[in-house]
């Protein structure tokens, strides 16, 4: 990146920074506000400069973050994490909400077996006619 260059396409940034695997699904994300700068609603070619403080949305998980470097190449992982800081209070709740949904996964029956055998779905009916 020249020296002169002082902002980046809002998609490409978050596709280096390894938000999204893809850049076009980076762009749908901050087309489809998944992605806010300095608190407003953002379109994909919006320049982000550093300073900027971004709001990044994925699945379950949400991201507040500083920009503390530009780039329009994507690099690993390591170089891509030195582009922004987290906040604290973000990275905990981030942490939370991952402890949260382990723990309703762990709750929840596991099928591995795909569809219920004959077995099964005799103990799901002969469950439900005690419960009615």
């Amino acid at each position: 990146m020249s020296a002169e260059q002082v902002s980046v396409r809002l998609d490409k940034w978050l596709w280096a920074a390894r938000f999204f695997k893809t850049r076009s699904i980076a762009a749908d994300a901050a087309g489809g506000g998944k992605v806010t700068l300095n608190g407003e609603r953002t379109k994909p070619a919006k320049p982000v400069r550093v300073g900027d403080q971004l709001v990044v949305r994925s699945g379950a998980y949400e991201w507040t973050i500083t920009v503390l470097a530009l780039s329009e190449r994507r690099g690993p992982p390591a170089e891509a994490q030195r582009l922004y800081e987290e906040t604290e209070q973000s990275r905990l709740a981030r942490e939370e909400n991952a402890a949260q949904l382990k723990a309703e996964r762990r709750a929840m029956p596991e099928f591995s077996r795909g569809r219920p055998s004959k077995r099964d779905r005799r103990k799901i009916i002969r469950f439900r006619q005690d419960n009615n």
